[in-house]
């Protein structure tokens, strides 16, 4: 049984094309943009092991593939001065890609696994940085 609190990944819903392609738009829109563009340049060095990495972990969120390694939670506590703002245009931009692709089955299933992680990594950032504070919830759309 799916304890998820999103749809089970399915490979039959989406191509890796289409994985590969969100990723790559939406970083594309995350390097432009003013408040995230220089917090990406800043952080990652290579681009092209980033983008395998990332690519990797979508395609095991959304068609059940087992390549990514990783642990994305103490990558990005350790990054200063984020806050709710950063994650809530993160998510903004990554909605605005999937809506854009035009997969209605992928733009649901991304966008509810891209609100969770968003929620659990700022989570984390603020239990971590801020261990005296109650955390804060993302105000998402």
């Amino acid at each position: 049984m799916n304890q998820s609190p999103f749809p089970a990944p399915n490979p039959s819903l989406y191509t890796e094309e289409e994985v590969a392609l969100l990723v790559h738009t939406f970083y594309a829109k995350a390097r432009k943009d003013p408040s995230l563009g220089p917090i990406f340049e800043a952080h990652v060095i290579d681009w092209d092991a980033h983008f395998v990495q990332m690519t990797n972990f979508w395609s095991a969120q959304l068609r059940g593939t087992s390549r990514f390694r990783g642990a994305p939670m103490p990558k990005h506590i350790v990054l200063p001065e984020l806050t709710a703002e950063l994650f809530e245009r993160w998510l903004q931009l990554f909605q605005q890609t999937t809506e854009e692709l035009g997969n209605p089955s992928l733009q649901q299933h991304a966008n509810a696994v891209a609100s969770f992680i968003a929620n659990r990594l700022w989570q984390g950032y603020q239990i971590n940085n801020y261990p005296d504070q109650q955390p804060v919830a993302l105000r998402i759309a």
